[in-house]
């Protein structure tokens, strides 16, 4: 004889509790609208208010910026954290990214420039490849640049210790560059 059980099959009696998350993953979370909270808290007034904040959650932001006293501040990034909930976090953190990335680019086109102005100082074949691929260039402003920035490098290498080295040229230089060649 076979005994038949009446209790529902250990399956069906857990369906109900798989679409919810677990206490660990509804933690990380919390933990991460924290921590997107804090990088709001340290944003610019003027970056905060191009994000889909609700006003009242700016508001609070810009209340945490003020609050000097370190658990004034920690109760209210905490606050912060908790006003997160209801913030379309993905499209902040999108924004934040983008920013990010083009600060990542700006960067490194200013570095690119700051090369090219140092191998214009150093080498004059550098001149001849910069003005094959702008032919549009003013030649002598550069010649000139160039040149006083040579000088400037000169007096600076026989200055003795304390003086302050003369950059006026070379900083020229760079703005010429970075007027002749737009970031990307």
């Amino acid at each position: 004889m076979h005994a038949h059980s009446d209790t529902p099959d250990h399956d069906d009696a857990y369906d109900d509790f798989d679409d919810r998350p677990s206490k660990s993953q509804v933690k990380r979370d919390m933990h991460a609208l924290l921590d997107l909270g804090k990088e709001l808290i340290d944003l610019p007034v003027d970056r905060l208010k191009q994000l889909p904040l609700s006003e009242r959650l700016y508001q609070e932001i810009r209340e945490a910026q003020r609050i000097t006293s370190h658990g004034g501040r920690r109760r209210q990034v905490h606050f912060v954290g908790k006003l997160m909930r209801d913030a379309p976090a993905d499209e902040i953190r999108q924004q934040l990214h983008d920013w990010a990335k083009g600060s990542r680019e700006q960067t490194a086109h200013m570095h690119r420039l700051e090369t090219l102005r140092d191998r214009l100082l150093a080498d004059d074949d550098a001149l001849t490849g910069l003005l094959a691929d702008h032919p549009g260039a003013d030649i002598q402003r550069l010649r000139t640049l160039i040149r006083e920035g040579r000088k400037e490098a000169a007096a600076n290498a026989a200055l003795t210790q304390g003086r302050e080295p003369q950059r006026k040229h070379y900083r020229a230089l760079f703005q010429e560059l970075k007027g002749m060649i737009p970031a990307p």
